[in-house]
């Protein structure tokens, strides 16, 4: 039996969560049942996500209908689900059907919507859901003023049904934005439901040069059946604690004439009800009350959204009182009933805008816009003009000032994705204001169950991790410190507004104490871009404590960086770009951004589809390395990409790949894969150095390094993109190849050793040693591996001494007081609280440092 609670709030349209299990407990046939605290059963579809190489299951999925949610439940093997009212999906000529039990959404296999219509019970709602785009072929000129706009409707070319149920259907949708902008859509329907999930993600495949989004949005007509006083509108003001206000008006109000309606129409009015006869002195009238048409939410910026409303086209907008972040819900229809809809994120994606056209008519439209069209149009060149920088030497020399990896024409972004999360909701009739802030809040924070930290660390999976411990003041203080730096991350995405279309998500690299502020606009010093992995931070820290606040930021992460600071189509496809003023500004493309090691931990936890999507853009991440080498600008020998023998740092580099092996190998079973990885371990560790040999030569054909490679080169950089985490995997799993593990074994004893003992044991002292407290979980793990108490004791001595550094002098082991101090004046924009010595690279490896070394050797540290 295994319990699960809500990460933070129940879900009552439906929930997936994922389940991971210890190997050689589960057979992948097994059934499962689920119940609530009371012994209540309740239907659940489940099925595996993974499994361990034994062949037994790693990680299931399962999905629960609507409902009113119990507090807890428990998830049974063996026992077959309660039976329930099922979830529908009917094909028949040209039309796929899906039913919730509660709603109908009728899908063309093809053709320019996403729905033909929606119905509830056998009432039409709304019909013709679909994707609308605006493009120029210029930018918006700065002082102002229009471009002409050409508008093109989204185009379904190809259907996918990935489930039917009994309790969860998904349906894929996958086309284009009129020529341009390749989109996959996927609908989540839910047994019981009234809500469909939308999935949205697009692909930039225009020309940065002449392609301006101007705007980009999904779009839906409602059936407009009831007197325009039985009308109503519904926007999304700003979130209260946990409620959301919302602006409630009708199409034609009553409130506020000269004339009173009486108290009990103006009531049913405001809550969404009919209203009834009228008294003859207003309903004789109400020819002269205006029908207000239409509506707009504008959400600019992070910190402000405008309201304004018109009669009709052609006439003047009114404004109405403006706020600050909405929550992104809407609704518009009667008391016969309408359409609920919203934006997750609303305003951390701005620029956003909510409309409503022809609210008085029979046949009113609603545009969420994932692009707001008031918005400048979207401007994607690149930010400087090259400076000069035409060679590998000027780019290199530019480097040592700007910290920028600049090559002409690689800026592109050309094939980045992004992702959105909407929400469809068909009503009987208008509901009250508090069932919609309820929604609004449901969209914004969906319900997830989840299994506790001690269950996810039973099962063995994701590598090495333990459960916070403040057992002794040590390990107090370093675990105090774990939740500085993770709240000093949430604090700065507020106090720095790292929010908006592109940007949310990630953080800053490098922070600037004099300007106090991060180095937002200097070369390689501004976004992240996984550098140094702070997504293994952020999710590993989940894991450790099961805080939802961690898992919604490493959430928000993960949607960045595996859509955004990757390609997913054209000549990169496959890779990503390192940290840079835009998010694919640097000409460093690499496997180490797109490694699957960091998407893993949201797919297994959630069975997320489009997050397995980006993992099998992996499934040959080795091909990447014909396309370019990471390496051209430095290196010092005569190469240039061979199919027959690539070349492939031992580090950033095949970690990344074989993350995505082993992804690929326990999520299909990919024989192929599995080959690549057991291969490659085994050549690994048939080099005369293993790791230590810096890189080797890989046969594209065979999948086998070239292992007769004699050299010693080591990189500071080896271990800090996931290799120390995927090793431990690996090696967990029991594969068995022979040399592997002790080639590792000897990078984590060697790599912070005396130079004394590395030319003992290798011929020569290392160079290129760095990071000295981000490499101690090395030392760390071959001390337990080894059983080496005097290795375990030098791992905490590195852990907090630099000592050895041949490169850089870390900030957080040589304070002894972390605080913030307070940023204000006239020097400052606004006043900030700052940690001016904390850098994401530093805090990123100090807490995987801290999280493994707390795992393995805990129990030697002593007070320092």
């Amino acid at each position: 039996m295994t319990a699960l609670r809500w990460l933070d709030r129940p879900g009552e349209q439906g929930v997936t969560w994922g389940v991971p299990w210890p190997c050689g407990t589960i057979a992948r046939d097994t059934a499962f049942a689920l119940a609530d605290a009371g012994g209540r059963e309740v239907p659940v579809q489940s099925w595996v996500t993974a499994t361990w190489p034994d062949g037994s299951v790693k990680w299931t999925a399962h999905a629960m209908g609507a409902g009113a949610p119990a507090e807890s439940y428990r998830l049974e093997s063996g026992r077959e689900p309660a039976a329930g009212s099922p979830v529908t999906v009917e094909r028949a000529d040209g039309l796929l059907r899906v039913g919730t039990g509660v709603v109908t959404w009728t899908i063309e296999e093809r053709g320019g919507t996403l729905a033909r219509s929606i119905s509830r019970g056998s009432r039409e709602i709304a019909r013709d859901v679909r994707l609308v785009s605006l493009r120029q072929s210029e930018p918006t000129p700065d002082e102002g003023g229009g471009a002409p706009r050409e508008q093109a409707t989204g185009v379904v070319e190809r259907v996918t049904v990935e489930q039917d149920g009994p309790v969860r259907a998904v349906v894929r949708l996958e086309g284009r934005h009129g020529d341009w902008l390749p989109f996959t859509v996927r609908l989540y329907f839910y047994a019981g439901a009234e809500d469909v999930r939308i999935m949205h993600t697009f692909v930039w495949d225009g020309d940065a040069e002449r392609d301006f989004l101007a705007g980009l949005g999904l779009r839906a007509d409602v059936i407009m059946r009831d007197e325009p006083h039985d009308r109503h509108v519904r926007l999304a003001g700003a979130e209260a604690g946990s409620t959301t206000g919302f602006l409630t008006e009708a199409v034609r109000g009553l409130t506020g004439l000269r004339q009173d309606p009486g108290e009990p129409a103006r009531r049913a009015q405001i809550e969404g009800r009919a209203a009834g006869e009228l008294d003859p002195e207003v309903g004789n009238r109400l020819r002269y009350i205006p029908t207000w048409n239409d509506y707009t939410l504008d959400q600019g910026s992070a910190d402000g959204f405008t309201l304004r409303k018109r009669t009709a086209e052609g006439h003047a907008w009114v404004s109405i009182p403006a706020g600050t972040r909405s929550a992104g819900y809407g609704y518009v229809g009667g008391v016969s009933g309408g359409l609920g809809f919203g934006l997750r994120d609303f305003w951390r994606l701005h620029p956003t805008r909510l409309d409503i056209r022809n609210a008085a008519t029979d046949l009113a439209t609603v545009t969420v816009w994932l692009w707001s069209p008031s918005a400048p149009a979207m401007d994607l060149r690149f930010y400087h003009d090259g400076l000069g920088q035409e060679t590998y030497e000027q780019q290199l020399d530019a480097l040592e000032i700007t910290y920028e990896d600049y090559e002409p024409g690689f800026g592109d972004p050309h094939g980045v994705a992004r992702t959105h999360e909407l929400t469809l909701r068909a009503h009987d009739a208008t509901p009250p204001s508090a069932d919609l802030a309820a929604h609004a809040a449901a969209m914004n924070r969906p319900g997830l169950l989840a299994v506790t930290p001690e269950r996810v660390l039973e099962a063995g999976v994701f590598g090495v991790w333990g459960l916070p411990d403040r057992s002794t003041p040590a390990h107090a203080k370093i675990e105090d410190r774990l939740d500085f730096l993770f709240e000093h991350y949430v604090r700065e995405r507020e106090q720095r507004r790292w929010y908006g279309f592109w940007d949310y998500g990630d953080v800053m690299h490098t922070y600037d104490p004099d300007r106090h502020t991060w180095r937002y606009d200097i070369g390689g010093y501004a976004w992240d871009n996984s550098e140094l992995s702070p997504d293994l931070w952020l999710w590993l820290q989940y894991l450790r404590t099961g805080r939802a606040e961690v898992f919604r930021f490493a959430e928000s992460m993960t949607r960045h960086t595996g859509e955004v600071d990757v390609y997913h189509l054209g000549r990169w496809k496959g890779l990503g770009s390192r940290h840079n003023v835009q998010h694919w500004g640097c000409s460093c493309k690499q496997v180490r951004i797109s490694n699957a090691a960091y998407r893993r931990f949201y797919y297994f936890l959630t069975a997320d589809e489009r997050t397995g999507d980006l993992m099998d853009e992996l499934s040959t991440p080795e091909e990447t390395f014909l396309v370019v080498d990471p390496q051209r600008k430095v290196r010092e020998d005569d190469y240039t990409p061979d199919a027959s023998a690539l070349s492939i740092g031992l580090g950033t580099d095949w970690g990344a790949l074989a993350a995505a092996w082993l992804t690929r190998w326990e999520r299909h079973g990919d024989e192929r894969a599995k080959d690549r990885l057991l291969g490659t371990m085994a050549g690994i560790g048939a080099l005369p150095h293993g790791f230590l040999t810096g890189s080797a030569r890989l046969d594209l054909a065979t999948g086998r390094f070239d292992t007769t490679r004699d050299e010693i080169s080591i990189s500071h950089l080896s271990s800090l993109f996931g290799l120390p985490e995927m090793c431990a995997e690996l090696i967990g799993l029991g594969l068995d190849v022979p040399g592997f593990e002790g080639a590792w074994l000897d990078y984590c004893r060697l790599y912070l050793a005396t130079p004394e003992q590395q030319e003992a044991e290798v011929g020569q002292p290392l160079t290129g040693i760095s990071l000295v407290q981000a490499h101690s979980r090395l030392t760390a793990y071959a001390a337990v591996r080894l059983d080496d108490a005097g290795l375990a004791a030098w791992a905490w001595r590195k852990f907090y001494l630099d000592e050895g550094d041949q490169r850089n002098r870390n900030p957080l082991q040589r304070r002894r007081d972390w605080e913030f101090t307070l940023a204000d004046g006239p020097d400052v924009l606004s006043p900030v609280l700052e940690a001016p010595f904390v850098s994401t690279n530093t805090a990123s490896q100090y807490a995987l440092a801290a999280i493994a070394n707390l795992a393995l050797v805990g129990k030697h540290l002593t007070e320092h």
